[in-house]
C-alpha cells in the first residue's frame, strides 16, 4: 500500500531505494533504590560508563574512513565535549549520592533536566544541540546497561538502500562511508542538527522529524526520499516512482551545474560584485564556511561560549575561540556578534524574572547592565583582532543611548589593552544589528555612529508584525514579504548607501533563493547565510541584471496587496 510521511528536508535532493532499518532502539531506564554501602560502588559504575564511551569516541576520532567530510571529526569532538561537561558527566553522580538511586535513573533524569533547558530556546541552532545532549546520554545508558551501540547493518541485494532510523549521532555517520546509502530518514531531528549539516556535506537527501516512520516502515519497502518538500514516499506505484526518477535526473544535474560556479565571482550580469558570506554558530563551522569559498564571516553568534554552563568563560578562554574562527578565515574578515542572551537563550547565571523576557533584559542591554561581562568579551575580541579581520557586531540596539554607552565601553577596552600593551587592531570595524524597528526608522543616526549595518530580518519581521515564529499557531503570519517588513529593509538599505556605510542581511532572507532578485533591485550587496545555500543564491546572482530589477522591486514595494506582491515577485523571479 502506498502512503506519504511529511517531516522535515534538511538535504535537499531525490533518493529512490529500500529501506533499510537502523536497530538504534533507545533503552528505559529502570529506577530502584540503593542501600548506603552500595552507593559508591554505584558511583563508580557511572565513572566507568562514561569512560567506556569516551573510549568509543576517542577509537571513532582516531579510524574515521578516508573521505569523510571535515566536520565529521569535529562533530565527534563534540559529542566528547558534552560527555566531559560536569553537567553529564558529574551531576547525576551528585544525585546517585543524594537520591540513593541507580546510575541509569541519575543519568535519565539529568539528561531530561538539560534537555528541558536546550526546548526553551528560540535560535534554532541552539536548540538542536538537545540531540547532542540526547545521543551521548543514550551511549552511556546502553554502556551501563551492557547493550551494543547499534545492531550491525544488513546487506542490501537490490539497488540502492536508504537508512531508516529512530535518530542518528554523527558518530553513526561513520556508517556511510562504509554502507553506499541514497539517503536517510529519522524520527528525530531538524535541519540544524549536526546530523543534518553532515547530511549536507555528504550530498545525501534526507527528511528528519517524521515521528513514525521507524515504526511504520518494514524492512525492503520501496522508498522514495524527497529532500526538497520533507517527505517520503512508502512502497510508491510506477507512475510515481518514474515521475521522481525524472525529478532526480533533473535535480543532479541541476547540481553539477552549481558546483561549477563555485570558483566564479558573484558578478551580476551589468557587473556589480554581490558579497556573499556565511553565518556560523561554531568554531567547527568554518572548514563548511570555506569549503563553500565565501566571502567571509557575515556573522558568527558568539553565544553558544555562555550557554549550557553555570559559570562565565574567561577572557582567555573567549580569546582562543575568537582567534581560531579570525586564522581560519583570514585574510578574510570575520563579523562576531556580541553576546545575545536572553529571553529564548537563558543562561543558568543569569536571574529570569522578566514577564515579557522577549521584550525585556537580552542582547545589548543585558551586557550594558552588566558591563564587566561585556567589557570581557569585547577584550577577547579585539585580542582576537590580531589574528585576522574581526568585526564587531552589537546587537538589538534601539537607542542612541544604547550605543553611546557600548561605544564607550570598546574605547575603554581599548584603552586598557593599550596599557597593557597587548596588541590589537586599531582600526576595528564596530557594527550594529538592525532587528527592532525603531532601530531601522532611526538607522541614519545609527549610520553615522558605526562603520556598518547588519539586518537581522528573523527578528525584525518577528517585531514588527508582532508574531512568535516559533509558535505554531501564528506561525502563518511570519511573513518576510509584508510590506511593513520591505519598507523598513528598503529604508535601511537607502540609507546606508547615502552615507556611504555598508549593509547586510544576515537573516533567513538572505539564504532564500526566492528572495535574492528582490533584494537585489532593494539594492542589497552583502549577503550572509548557512554555508549550504550559497550556490543557490551565487546563481541567482549571476543571473542578475540589477538595472532590469531594481524598477520591479519598486514596483513591489508600492503594490500594498499579498496578491499583486506575488505577481510582481513572479516577474521578478522570470
Amino acid at each position: 500500500m502506498t502512503f506519504s510521511l511529511h517531516g522535515i528536508g534538511v538535504s535537499g535532493g531525490y533518493a529512490i531505494g529500500r529501506a533499510q532499518l537502523y536497530s538504534h532502539a533507545r533503552l528505559e531506564a529502570p529506577h530502584y533504590l540503593l542501600h548506603p554501602e552500595h552507593v559508591e560502588a554505584e558511583v563508580a559504575r557511572f565513572t566507568e560508563a562514561v569512560e567506556s564511551v569516551r573510549a568509543e569516541l576517542l577509537a571513532l576520532q582516531t579510524h574515521i574512513p578516508g573521505g569523510a567530510p571535515p566536520e565529521l571529526s569535529a562533530f565527534i569532538e563534540v559529542h566528547a565535549l558534552i560527555l566531559s561537561d560536569s553537567m553529564l558527566s558529574e551531576v547525576p553522580k551528585r544525585r546517585i549520592r543524594e537520591q540513593r538511586c541507580n546510575a541509569e535513573w541519575a543519568l535519565a533524569q539529568q539528561t531530561e533536566a538539560l534537555i528541558a533547558q536546550f526546548e526553551s530556546i528560540e535560535d534554532e541552532y541552539l536548540r538542536e544541540r538537545r540531540h547532542d545532549v540526547r545521543q551521548v546520554a543514550d551511549k552511556v545508558l546502553k554502556s551501563l546497561m551492557g547493550h551494543p551501540g547499534h545492531a550491525p547493518l544488513k546487506t542490501v541485494d537490490e539497488g540502492d538502500s536508504i537508512l531508516v532510523a529512530h535518530d542518528l549521532s554523527p558518530s553513526d555517520m561513520v556508517l556511510f562511508k562504509r554502507h553506499p546509502f541514497a539517503g536517510f530518514i529519522t524520527d528525530l531531528g531538524g535541519t540544524t542538527s549536526h546530523t543534518a549539516i553532515l547530511a549536507r556535506s555528504l550530498g545525501l537527501p534526507s527528511v528528519m522529524a517524521l515521528h513514525n516512520a521507524r515504526a511504520l516502515i518494514q524492512e525492503g519497502d520501496w522508498l522514495i526520499v524527497d529532500g526538497i518538500a520533507g517527505v517520503v514516499v512508502v512502497e510508491p506505484d510506477q507512475a510515481i516512482l518514474d515521475e521522481y526518477r525524472l525529478r532526480r535526473n533533473q535535480w543532479l544535474l541541476e547540481q553539477k551545474k552549481l558546483r561549477r560556479i563555485k570558483s566564479s565571482p558573484s558578478t551580476t550580469l551589468d557587473g556589480i560584485d554581490i558579497t556573499l558570506m556565511a553565518n556560523i554558530d561554531l568554531p567547527l563551522d568554518v572548514p563548511h564556511a570555506r569549503a563553500e569559498n565565501v566571502a567571509g564571516i557575515g556573522l558568527f553568534r558568539s553565544e553558544f561560549l555562555f550557554l549550557n554552563r553555570d559559570d562565565l568563560p574567561g577572557e582567555d578562554e573567549q580569546f582562543e575561540a575568537y582567534r581560531e574562527v579570525a586564522r581560519g578565515m583570514a585574510p578574510k574578515p570575520v563579523v562576531i556578534r556580541t553576546l545575545d542572551v536572553g529571553a529564548d537563550k537563558s543562561v543558568r547565571w543569569m536571574q529570569q524574572d522578566s514577564i515579557n523576557p522577549a521584550l525585556g533584559l537580552r542582547a545589548i542591554r543585558l551586557c550594558l547592565a552588566e558591563p564587566q561581562i561585556f567589557l570581557t568579551q569585547v577584550r577577547a575580541l579585539l585580542r582576537a583582532s590580531h589574528y585576522g579581520k574581526v568585526r564587531i557586531l552589537l546587537p538589538m540596539l534601539a537607542s542612541l543611548s544604547e550605543l553611546d554607552q557600548a561605544l564607550a565601553l570598546i574605547a575603554a577596552a581599548r584603552g586598557s589593552l593599550r596599557v597593557q600593551d597587548i596588541p590589537f587592531d586599531e582600526h576595528i570595524a564596530v557594527g550594529g544589528m538592525i532587528e527592532i524597528p525603531a532601530a531601522a526608522l532611526a538607522a541614519e543616526w545609527f549610520a553615522r555612529k558605526l562603520d556598518f549595518l547588519s539586518l537581522g530580518t528573523n527578528d525584525l519581521i518577528q517585531y514588527t508584525l508582532a508574531i512568535d515564529r516559533t509558535d505554531d499557531a501564528v506561525a502563518h503570519l511570519y511573513d518576510p514579504l509584508h510590506p511593513a517588513v520591505l519598507g523598513l529593509i528598503d529604508h535601511t538599505l537607502r540609507v546606508g548607501a547615502r552615507l556611504g556605510k555598508p549593509v547586510s542581511v544576515c537573516g533567513e532572507m538572505a539564504g532564500d533563493p526566492r528572495l535574492t532578485r528582490l533584494l537585489l533591485g532593494l539594492g542589497l550587496t552583502v549577503f550572509s547565510m548557512h554555508p549550504a545555500h550559497v550556490l543557490a543564491v551565487k546563481q541567482q546572482v549571476m543571473r542578475s541584471h540589477i538595472g532590469e530589477l531594481t524598477p520591479l522591486a519598486r514596483k513591489l514595494l508600492r503594490a500594498g496587496q499579498p496578491e499583486r506582491i506575488q505577481e510582481l515577485l513572479a516577474r521578478i523571479n522570470q
